[in-house]
């Protein structure tokens, strides 16, 4: 199992790595970002998909949040109908995890080959030697400079700023696509999935190489810009903005200005049905 795993992935992200270094100047932390952008765009169809089938589930939620309350006591036959919906709909419901599984042996391999390619002792090497292809440019590529910008990129980023990219970029993906729930139980649940998820990746970022923590704020500012290409702007981030602005001043004069004149209205009849009965009084009296 480990040498299918290291033939079909390791080794082919490994030295991906070590040829796009070599093309790119010897620039490491480059080339795990051109290696980022490329994973990106292979990976479109399905982040399309993905997007597809999320407007999807959410076009779907008033009609799955009638079939709970109507068959809440009996979970077989709601069951049932949710996948007699779904297949109605043509909605997988397993269709957005699909991008995250296929990049989950990306980030694991992705943390061997940062781990292998910057082997700083003998052993190390001799160890880097048995997964390298005997390439030309991958051979003169060894050893590599684990130094990018601020970064070293076997060690973690001592400064927290790639922690705070990470949760910061992670958190904007999210919001742009987590449409708010009316029901207050599941908008709990939304807001402490956007809030965990993000905090969760950024108290990993602090333990794992900078490399990795550097695929994964590229790898968010990718996927932030195709959702706001594919959704047509930012989202729910910008709806919820919206939404919280106050309701100017102005309104609720006009708002109150109506009853006013009917009150006044009211209180001018009055007194002028008043009025004219005392005059029908005084004529009779004559």
């Amino acid at each position: 199992m480990a040498e299918l795993w290291n033939t079909l992935i390791l080794e082919p992200i490994l030295n991906s790595l070590i040829a796009l270094c070599s093309i790119l100047g010897g620039n490491f932390g480059l080339a795990i970002i051109v290696f980022t952008v490329v994973v990106r765009m292979a990976l479109l169809p399905l982040t399309l998909r993905q997007t597809r089938s999320t407007k999807a589930m959410q076009e779907l939620q008033p009609k799955l949040q009638e079939l709970q309350k109507k068959y809440a006591k009996d979970q077989q036959k709601l069951q049932q109908e949710m996948v007699k919906l779904y297949r109605e709909a043509g909605v997988n419901p397993l269709g957005c995890l699909w991008p995250l599984l296929i990049q989950l042996p990306i980030w694991i391999a992705l943390y061997q080959s940062i781990m292998q390619a910057l082997a700083a002792t003998p052993e190390n090497l001799l160890n880097l030697a048995q997964h390298l292809y005997s390439w030309e440019p991958i051979v003169r590529a060894i050893p590599l400079d684990e130094k990018f910008l601020w970064l070293r990129l076997s060690k973690p980023d001592p400064n927290l700023i790639l922690a705070l990219l990470v949760g910061a970029t992670m958190w904007v993906q999210q919001k742009m696509v987590t449409p708010p729930a009316a029901d207050p139980r599941q908008q709990s649940v939304n807001s402490m999935t956007l809030m965990m998820m993000p905090l969760m990746f950024a108290l990993f970022t602090l333990s794992f190489p900078s490399g990795l923590a550097l695929y994964w704020v590229v790898s968010n500012v990718v996927g932030i810009v195709i959702q706001y290409f594919i959704g047509g702007g930012w989202g729910y981030l910008r709806r919820s903005s919206l939404s919280d602005k106050p309701v100017p001043s102005r309104d609720v004069t006009v708002t109150k200005s109506p009853s006013k004149v009917l009150k006044k209205g009211t209180e001018e009849s009055k007194v002028v049905s008043k009025a004219t009965e005392t005059r029908k009084k005084g004529f009779f009296q004559r």
